[in-house]
């Protein structure tokens, strides 16, 4: 696995850069079709690589991964892969390449995966622009969704996601010398303070909504009344509700300078993920990563977004950060325990496998091989047991 997770960690693929991602596409290709068998299908929306694996006629399971980073080209220089002490590091080990690792060598320990789909996209970081449409698609195709995103703090499953809403607002003014006439002027940086202390004033700390404006531009030059600025704003929250008044409000930004004016971009990004959409597969992974004994599991909601957000926002049950233990993503101290990378596949495998058994007639045959031996369709009846079959 540490040898997988190097191949893909040193085919760096920041998501704006489309010829690295294509490159680490087929990293990603040739890793998981030497553990599968098959290669995938790539599809490409919009300059960006994505692949797809299916495994029999009609998909069951959806796992689902991106092979894009944040991390420029060249971070390899400044933060190489190495192995050291049971931490592994590298641009983009934790987030999340050794999730897609942990999803091959999980899928290839199944005797039979008909029904399983898995998806890997090249665009996530940025918010899946041209991959939503294709993830949304595959996850309506499945009765459940399982995320191979990196877990959270300690270990933790993810249970529940905030929704992510972002938007542009740009301003209009007018310029002219800052000395020698600037009542002429409409300065856009007085009127973009204005309407960022607006914007600011959104969020909602008892209802765990942040609006946070980020990026700020304005001017250009030290002599000259502003003529425009821009400035970005990320938007969090828990309900489906506290997405809809933001975006009502953000959408309804008018002037506060005469003559100035304001257009707002953007919109709603990724849906909220509620534990309500995660409950039923969680409890089935703390059973069986009792069964196997590498519990107790914990889960955690977490602000950041994900794929698993849009899986569920179709109304797929989805459950998220089965990927690699470790810590600091998109940080300089990214890292994966190597430990628990055994571990922690095993319990994806026996997900799976649980999950295709109940959707096959009784009878149908499904094992998974693992290091503790044989576990079967009996695996269920076993778990509730708190034992292994032999």
């Amino acid at each position: 696995m540490i040898s997988d997770i190097e191949q893909l960690v040193t085919c760096e693929s920041p998501s704006d850069d489309l010829a690295a991602v294509a490159r680490s596409a087929s990293a990603v290709a040739e890793v998981g079709a030497r553990h599968l068998g098959e290669e995938p299908e790539r599809v490409v929306i919009g300059g960006r690589t994505h692949l797809r694996w299916r495994f029999g006629g009609e998909p069951k399971v959806l796992l689902l991964g991106h092979h894009d980073t944040v991390w420029p080209i060249g971070s390899l220089a400044t933060h190489p892969f190495e192995v050291r002490d049971g931490v592994l590091r590298g641009p983009g080990c934790f987030d999340m390449k050794a999730g897609l690792v942990m999803a091959f060598h999980a899928l290839a320990a199944l005797d039979d995966q008909d029904g399983v789909t898995l998806l890997v996209t090249g665009d996530e970081e940025p918010g899946s622009p041209t991959s939503r449409g294709l993830i949304e698609e595959e996850a309506r195709r499945c009765a459940a969704a399982l995320v191979l995103e990196a877990a959270g703090p300690g270990g933790a499953l993810k249970t529940a996601r905030k929704g992510v809403s972002r938007y542009e607002v740009v301003v209009g003014g007018l310029a002219v010398h800052a000395g020698l006439e600037p009542e002429r002027g409409v300065n856009a940086a007085v009127e973009a303070a204005g309407q960022v202390m607006a914007v600011a004033g959104l969020g909602d700390a008892a209802l765990g909504t942040t609006v946070t404006p980020t990026r700020l531009e304005a001017g250009t030059t030290a002599n000259t009344v502003p003529g425009s600025a821009r400035f970005d704003v990320d938007v969090r929250m828990w309900e489906a509700a506290e997405q809809d008044r933001v975006h009502a409000a953000m959408t309804g930004l008018r002037p506060l300078l005469p003559r100035a004016s304001v257009e707002v971009g953007g919109g709603l990004n990724r849906p909220p993920l509620n534990a309500e959409a995660s409950r039923e597969l969680f409890e089935r992974a703390c059973r069986l990563a009792y069964v196997l004994g590498i519990g107790p599991l914990a889960g955690v909601a977490v602000g950041g977004g994900s794929d698993g957000n849009l899986t569920a926002g179709v109304g797929t049950p989805t459950l998220d950060g089965l990927g690699a233990v470790g810590g600091g993503a998109h940080a300089d101290d990214e890292h994966v325990l190597t430990a628990e990378l055994p571990g922690r596949t095993r319990l994806l495998t026996a997900l799976v496998a649980e999950l295709l058994a109940e959707e096959r007639p009784e009878g149908g045959g499904l094992s998974v091989r693992t290091n503790g031996g044989m576990l079967s369709r009996a695996l269920r009846p076993a778990a509730r047991a708190n034992r292994l079959e032999p």
